[in-house]
């Protein structure tokens, strides 16, 4: 018999006691779970993803919201649209007068006498013309002074100038009255007026004042998201997005894409080179094709409807992402392969 169960024996009491079958199998569930939990950690895959909020905004500067401006000073006289319009392209919004009604009469009248003035210029110059060549003619036969000769001269070209300033003048006419008869400001292409922002029938404008915002129609649709500075380093042209739309029902697991619901699928267009005041960098993402799900129509998500992405960088085990989230470590950095200087130089023999 054992040393140790012959030690026990002579303790009564102690060789009674069994450990009882609950604490046994507990035992057994805490190193079946930790095992399970090693595992877990150690060979799960999970996909590091960087996460930023923003909203849906236009790829090209010229779908976006837009300023409309009055083209010439003046009294509004009649509104064509209202808050919400839906306006066709060249279809009018606003009609704009000079406080003067009879000012593009006035401005024809002028027009009219100018070139009158510039006819007579030139009749004058056809003339001088004529009169410095006779004099020329005699100059060179001895029968007119040099000083006769240079007078005529400097007479041709007093003429020619005034002609010169006729025609200017007649420009600046025409100027004025192709501004005036801008009056009514049109709609650069299709679209919706967001709102009007001038006032009534008896409101002033001055040129250039914003009169109108205007969003068009049929525009690529992007979203443009803010990435902390930790991260942004590693979001390149062409990586993959999830994105989550305001009012979109979605259930979304930051490590594994696959399994999400209600998300879609994006590709970042371009990163800023410089950050925010806040500090944070904006990158643009535009949808992915290649997603089998579409993004909602423009009816629902609608420009300025926040949005909020995940942009996918390496896979990773569950364990190490763990770890570093819990120190606050950047996600894994893969370093790119360096050109050789044979490469870098255009190449070698």
């Amino acid at each position: 018999m054992p040393f140790r169960d012959r030690h026990i024996r002579r303790f009564k009491t102690l060789a009674s006691i069994r450990t009882p079958q609950l604490i046994r199998v507990i035992g057994w569930m805490l190193i079946v779970a930790a095992t399970v939990a090693i595992t877990f950690l150690t060979l799960a895959p999970w996909v590091q993803t960087t996460a930023g909020a923003g909203s849906v905004t236009a790829l090209n500067p010229y779908d976006r919201q837009q300023e409309i401006n009055a083209l010439v000073p003046g009294r509004i006289e009649e509104w064509y649209v209202q808050d919400g319009s839906e306006v066709r392209k060249n279809d009018p919004i606003v009609k704009i007068v000079d406080n003067d009604p009879l000012l593009i009469e006035r401005l024809e009248a002028e027009r009219s006498q100018v070139i009158a003035k510039l006819e007579a210029a030139q009749s004058a110059v056809k003339t001088a013309t004529v009169d410095l060549f006779r004099m020329e003619d005699l100059f060179e036969k001895g029968l007119a002074a040099r000083r006769d000769y240079e007078q005529a001269e400097i007479r041709v070209e007093e003429l020619r100038s005034r002609v010169a300033e006729a025609a200017a003048e007649i420009n600046r006419i025409d100027v004025n009255i192709t501004r005036q008869s801008a009056q009514i400001v049109r709609a650069p292409r299709d679209g919706v007026i967001l709102r009007v922002d001038a006032g009534d029938a008896a409101t002033f404008v001055a040129a250039g004042q914003r009169i109108a915002t205007f969003v068009p129609d049929n525009v690529e649709r992007a979203v443009e998201i803010f990435i902390d500075g930790r991260d942004v380093a590693l979001i390149e042209r062409g990586a993959q997005v999830r994105l989550q739309f305001e009012g979109w029902p979605a259930v979304q697991f930051s490590g594994w894409p696959s399994v999400a619901v209600g998300t879609f699928g994006g590709v970042v267009a371009a990163v800023d080179p410089s950050a925010d005041a806040a500090g944070r960098f904006r990158v643009l993402v535009v949808e992915d094709k290649s997603d089998p799900n579409p993004w909602p129509d423009a009816s629902f998500i609608r420009f300025g409807a926040k949005a909020r992405g995940w942009v996918l960088l390496e896979t990773v085990s569950v364990g190490y992402e763990l770890w570093r989230q819990l120190n606050n470590f950047p996600p894994e950095f893969v370093q790119r392969p360096a050109l050789s200087a044979s490469t870098s130089s255009g190449g070698g023999e």
